[in-house]
């Protein structure tokens, strides 16, 4: 990004107001967050120190073992500075040898205390530049800013190039802050994405497994259907069966997809008994024609939540329906309750509990619900289970950082407990 600045900001600050630079210099920073914004602010309070018309700061990029052009201030900056420059470039390379400022009013001999003096002066001519500040922290060149050509001012040199030295040091310590910050984001995102391969190598293979039945049915049709082209009772109850087995493994590759899907939460301030509400209406008509009576007991201080409301509509059909299917054709009670729920530390959540009085799930189960392809299902038609809807529903809780757990007995039903933290009060 490349900034401008006035006939204002290159008047030569005066002692005190360098010292107001360096205080305020130091607050701000602290309070940014964003690399590009920090980046904008170090290289224009650079230049307002030293009076320099154009600056450019460069980052150091491990990933790619070069200094990367992250922001410019005035218009001639991008035609006389490169956006990159290798690590043994003759500037970082003297940088890192003197640690220390590198100015245009330099002698040579001074400049001969490292090899690539000349080297580097010369790089500094070409970019039109009256000094070359290293950013350091423990020996590290992090960055380093190229600032351009010096307006006459009759300042303090030596004052100016102290100043520079402070609000160097300043930003050195900013910009490590943030870098660092950037490097745990992307390793918490690849450590999700790494979790989610490893998931889909168990999907993977649990894919495979799971559609060669149906395969094998539908392959049979097909090489028998020729010959059988005559009997109608055959290709009737054959043909149902091979539809069955065609939708099972198209509900089987749309649950992968949403699964494999990246689903990071577009989140909004919700009403969550608004969400239970709202998905227990879509089933009333399901659970009534089963015999299934439903309890609703929504608690009035709930705390609001912060989710995606789509996808906690998923989250709750999929356990909702999951409960009616466990007491189809013997009818029963299905029973939702929300309530504030707090934890040890202050913590606020957002708790619902969703019970059923079906079948329940074998204690040697529990601990699998939530594994892809695992499922206590084992009807064909319909109803046949891919297991991949609770693994699904569990990741979406993650994403959201919220809880979830299971409770059952054979014979006696199942409960799951989801809680949500609640936007603070």
């Amino acid at each position: 990004m490349t900034s401008h600045l006035t006939n204002t900001d290159l008047l030569a600050p005066s002692s005190s107001e360098l010292l107001n630079i360096v205080t305020q210099f130091t607050v701000d920073l602290g309070a940014m967050t964003d690399l590009t914004t920090l980046g904008d602010r170090i290289i224009q309070e650079l230049c307002r120190a030293s009076t320099t018309t154009h600056g450019t700061l460069f980052l150091l990029d491990r990933e790619h073992e070069c200094y990367r052009r992250v922001s410019m201030v005035g218009p001639i900056a991008s035609t006389c500075t490169p956006p990159m420059l290798t690590m043994n470039h003759p500037l970082p390379h003297h940088l890192l040898a003197t640690s220390r400022i590198m100015t245009e009013a330099d002698s040579a001999e001074g400049l001969q205390e490292a090899t690539s003096g000349d080297s580097a002066r010369t790089a500094m001519r070409a970019m039109q530049g009256s000094y070359v500040v290293p950013h350091l922290i423990k020996g590290r060149l992090i960055a380093f800013s190229t600032l351009g050509t010096a307006m006459p001012t009759g300042g303090d040199i030596a004052l100016t190039r102290s100043v520079l030295a402070a609000l160097a040091q300043v930003a050195a310590n900013a910009l490590d802050t943030i870098v660092l910050y950037e490097d745990l984001r992307r390793s918490h995102t690849l450590i999700k994405r790494t979790d989610r391969l490893k998931s889909l190598e168990t999907i993977a293979g649990g894919f495979a497994h799971e559609i060669r039945n149906p395969l094998t049915s539908i392959k049979t049709f097909i090489q028998l259907a020729p010959q059988r082209k005559d009997d109608p009772q055959f290709i009737q109850e054959f043909s149902k069966v091979v539809l069955d087995d065609v939708y099972r493994i198209e509900r089987l590759i749309q649950e992968i997809l949403d699964y494999a899907r990246y689903m990071e939460p577009k989140l909004t301030d919700e009403d969550l008994n608004d969400i239970v509400a709202s998905c227990l209406y879509f089933i009333d008509v399901k659970a009534s024609s089963q015999g299934i009576k439903i309890e609703k007991e929504l608690a009035e201080d709930l705390p609001r939540v912060m989710l995606d409301r789509q996808q906690i509509k998923q989250v709750l059909l999929n356990l909702l329906l999951n409960a009616v299917d466990s007491m189809a054709g013997s009818g029963g009670r299905l029973r939702v309750q929300t309530r504030k729920l707090e934890k040890p530390g202050g913590n606020v959540w957002a708790h619902i509990e969703i019970e059923d009085t079906g079948e329940g799930i074998q204690e040697a189960n529990l601990e699998h619900i939530f594994d892809p392809f695992f499922t206590t299902k084992h009807e064909s038609g319909e109803h046949e289970g891919t297991g991949l809807g609770l693994t699904i529903v569990h990741q979406i809780i993650h994403e959201h950082h919220g809880e979830i757990r299971v409770k059952s007995s054979v014979g006696v039903g199942t409960t799951f407990f989801v809680s949500l933290p609640a936007l603070p009060t």
